[in-house]
């Protein structure tokens, strides 16, 4: 069983969830920081159950917030073991969650800022099937030189990122889309002008435009 927890939104309709939604936050924060894109999504999936679990440690910097993992130390081997653990907690998460609403990968999105980009790409690539689609703000791929070896699944990708991010650098994504277009994954870039380590409106418009285009059938069944 996973020990994550954090809010959740139920579908606007009286039917049973036909989508799920996880959004993984960024480092420090908590799943009360991004539950709230649920409302701009819900336009477009009106059937789906979002969740925004807080990640499974407290966070070194912020005891009020909560981190996936620890980075401080600098150390790749401890960083790594770190994002190991932390995509252990996640997929049970995950696997919980479908199983609870009778859903299938076919019917996941992931969508991460972030740390929880970084946890979110690392997830999606090494699940047994792939998932309906994954949204990457502001994030990087953590350990792309093991990806060959560890590649599983082929999600279609849209990482987005703020031109002026101070904390992680928009080349970040760049560089993912490159290495992931590499091992033919479908991903799509956009860097949003001027905007620092934060989601701005036009990055929130592509990520609602490419679930509805990637759930539409779905959505009109």
């Amino acid at each position: 069983m996973s020990t994550l927890e954090g809010p959740i939104v139920e579908p606007q309709t009286n039917d049973k969830p036909k989508q799920l939604v996880i959004f993984c936050h960024g480092y420090g924060a908590d799943g009360n920081d991004l539950i709230g894109l649920s409302s701009y999504f819900q336009n477009i999936l009106p059937n789906a159950v979002f969740m925004s679990p807080n990640a499974p440690q407290k966070c070194d910097l912020n005891p009020l917030g909560y981190q996936w993992f620890d980075f401080q130390s600098g150390d790749p081997a401890l960083i790594w073991k770190g994002v190991l653990e932390a995509a252990s907690i996640l997929n049970s998460f995950i696997d919980e969650q479908l199983k609870k609403y009778n859903l299938s990968d076919d019917n996941l999105a992931l969508i991460g800022f972030s740390q929880g980009t970084m946890m979110s790409l690392h997830v999606g690539l090494r699940r047994e099937k792939p998932m309906r689609a994954l949204v990457g703000f502001s994030g990087k791929l953590i350990g792309e030189e093991l990806l060959k070896d560890d590649l599983v699944s082929k999600p279609p990708i849209y990482l987005i990122h703020g031109e002026q991010d101070p904390m992680v650098p928009h080349q970040e994504t760049i560089n993912a889309t490159e290495v992931l277009q590499g091992h033919d994954i479908e991903v799509q870039k956009h860097i949003s002008p001027n905007t620092p380590h934060s989601i701005a409106e036009d990055g929130l418009k592509i990520a609602i435009d490419f679930l509805s285009s990637k759930f539409s059938k779905q959505i009109n069944d």
